[in-house]
């Protein structure tokens, strides 16, 4: 088990403001990695009650599971190596979360039994380091949905935003309120099933 704190920033943007600063920034073809991300938590939502997420990203061959608690000015994440066999089991609804995530989702007194794989999400990522932190240019695709984010992962947040909103001003890509991707997901998971 690994902990770190995450402090970023993110502004979604325009097909064009994503090709441009891509663009600027020089990322080839070459260079996007692709992730899938599989969104979890209990079937009324207990994990986005108390603002956290938890979540099996798999990436260049292995499965993470990670769990995102709010702590003091960012995000603390907590990461779980999973064999594949475990986090495919758990996206499949064939067993239940077990390990020290499991441990921690208790004392938050959710019942590790209870949660369940809402679907995925994928990205297509590349990086940049920039400042004194690291640019991050994501496309995603969830739902029948494309979008596209710029994210600044900072290590102290005062300047970290100020980097960022230069970046953004210096590009003249306004400043939008911007949810994280699983708020993104789960939104457009309701209205697909309203609709349907």
């Amino acid at each position: 088990m690994k902990h770190e704190l995450e402090i970023e920033f993110k502004n979604v943007l325009t097909a064009e403001e994503f090709s441009r600063l891509t663009n600027a920034f020089c990322v080839r073809d070459e260079e996007w990695d692709v992730q899938q991300n599989y969104y979890f938590d209990t079937p009324d939502f207990q994990l986005k009650q108390q603002k956290s997420a938890l979540r099996i990203r798999f990436k260049n061959g292995s499965y993470t599971l990670t769990l995102k608690q709010p702590y003091e000015d960012g995000l603390l994440e907590t990461h779980e190596p999973l064999t594949s066999e475990t986090a495919t089991a758990l996206i499949s609804g064939a067993t239940s979360l077990q390990g020290d995530i499991a441990n921690i989702l208790q004392a938050l007194h959710i019942d590790p039994t209870a949660i369940v794989c809402f679907g995925s999400l994928t990205t297509r990522r590349a990086e940049r380091p920039y400042k004194n932190g690291t640019l991050v240019f994501d496309y995603n695709e969830y739902m029948n949905v494309a979008d596209y984010e710029v994210e600044y992962e900072a290590n102290e947040r005062a300047e970290g935003e100020k980097t960022f909103t230069q970046l953004l001003e210096s590009f003249h890509i306004p400043k939008r309120k911007t949810k994280n991707k699983i708020e993104r997901f789960y939104e457009a998971k309701y209205e697909t099933e309203r609709s349907s």
